[in-house]
């Protein structure tokens, strides 16, 4: 496990936090904390730390140093006399369901007066320095997206400042006995179950919105046991409706017999609705009332916002998106992904379908976008350059076309050493394309 540490810069009731910029691989968009990874060279530093620093070890110091500077343009050596204490307040630890998992220390720098650093702008597209309590009602208007371990920081220095405890920052949750759930964006919470999904991705996202109808979204634990761990923590919360973002099997297993649970209607596309029925039997929603959704319908409110429907397909052709009035959050589905690549294929796949909803959600513009497998991100720069990758990807199979390749060598040139499990995946996308491009051409 890596190790990383972040600053919490302090100075009498404001402190100090970056909004990451949109593009970034990692969390981006995030309201987050100045900090950044310990590297290798880190340990073997010769460092000095200085006086005010005493019990901080040397490659902490020393991976803090380099991030300021890069970051913040900030000498933590040269400005030890602005300083006026410095207080370790906790450890984050990833959960164990992240691939990537990091030791995260989180260090409070309190300041004499506040700083007016000079922020790297390919790292943060904002910064500021506000009362605690401001950052924290705005995360509660759903206007920032934050980690749990950033939001629990919010609160204890909306709470004192000064705060001496040491906190345990790591997610709050029994593995044994809960599925995971985190809320990036206040209004949404996101219960991560295992699922019988596409690699690499092993979750999908379930979601549970709205604040006097609640409606949980896409439910689907790949098991009992997981659909055990999935009921346990909803049970803190109340449940008034099951919605269906499209017919894929890992956004509606279980998804039955959680409404029956709860006796509530599940709501679905007609089309969503069609295609269940004929892969899975006419007796799938025995005894389940169906309500049928449609562009423009209303779901529920979020935060005082109507959550109105959006129709998106290409991944699927009944497939529903959700988002506020204000435009603040956009619930795509599979329309993309953070984890791994979205599979465009015949029945219910249509290329050009995928490319104009990719587009519609681009030109809306949302401030925040939530997939069904991965992290909920800022902005829409994932989906331009999902767009763009499946533009550069379509001209290269209609150069490959066009210089005689049959259909059947596209698979080993554009997906060089895909793994053998992926490539009926591959063939269906590469068809897709072709459809597209033939319909096109004449």
């Amino acid at each position: 496990m890596r190790e990383s540490i972040s600053a919490i810069f302090t100075s009498g009731e404001k402190v100090f936090s970056i909004r990451r910029q949109n593009y970034l691989k990692a969390f981006p968009g995030y309201t987050a904390f100045p900090g950044g990874k310990v590297d290798k060279e880190d340990h073997t530093s010769d460092i000095k730390v200085p006086d005010v620093f005493t019990g901080l070890p040397s490659y902490l110091y020393s991976a803090l140093s380099r991030e300021m500077k890069e970051e913040l343009n900030f000498d933590l050596c040269a400005n030890t006399e602005s300083i006026i204490s410095i207080k370790d307040v906790g450890i984050a630890i990833t959960p164990e369901f992240n691939p990537y998992r990091f030791k995260t220390h989180f260090l409070r720098i309190e300041l004499k007066t506040p700083f007016e650093f000079a922020v790297d702008s390919g790292e943060a597209m904002s910064s500021s320095w506000e009362n605690a309590d401001d950052i924290l009602d705005s995360y509660r208007r759903g206007e920032i997206l934050a980690v749990p371990p950033t939001v629990k920081l919010f609160e204890n220095l909306s709470r004192d400042i000064n705060f001496t405890e040491v906190l345990d920052l790591s997610l709050d949750y029994n593995p044994e006995s809960e599925v995971p759930m985190i809320e990036s964006i206040y209004g949404v919470k996101q219960f991560l179950p295992l699922s019988h999904t596409f690699p690499p991705a092993n979750r999908t996202n379930c979601f549970l919105i709205g604040d006097d109808h609640c409606v949980l979204i896409d439910p689907s634990p790949r098991d009992n046991k997981e659909l055990s761990k999935l009921l346990n923590y909803l049970s803190k919360y109340t449940v008034h409706e099951v919605f269906l973002t499209h017919h894929h099997p890992d956004h509606h297993e279980h998804a039955v017999e959680i409404a029956a649970k709860y006796n509530v209607s599940i709501g679905l596309s007609r089309d969503t609705h069609q295609r269940i029925l004929f892969r899975h039997g006419n007796d799938y929603f025995k005894d389940i009332d169906l309500k049928f959704y449609k562009e423009g319908d209303s779901l529920t409110t979020s935060l005082g916002s109507t959550v109105k429907i959006y129709e998106v397909p290409g991944h699927d052709e009944g497939q529903l998106a959700l988002a506020p009035e204000t435009l603040n959050w956009f619930l795509v589905g599979d329309l993309i992904q953070t984890v791994g690549t979205v599979v465009i294929g015949a029945p219910e796949g249509d290329m050009a379908k995928y490319y104009q909803s990719l587009e519609r959600v681009i030109n809306l513009a949302p401030k925040f976008v939530i997939p069904s497998h991965g992290i909920s991100i800022g902005g829409v720069n994932k989906l331009k350059s999902t767009l763009k990758h499946r533009k550069m990807r379509e001209k290269k199979i209609v150069e490959l076309l066009d210089s005689g390749h049959s259909e059947a060598e596209l698979l080993d040139i554009i997906y060089e050493g895909l793994d053998d499990r992926l490539k009926p995946y591959a063939i269906k996308t590469i068809s897709a394309h072709i459809t597209k491009i033939k319909s096109e051409s004449k």
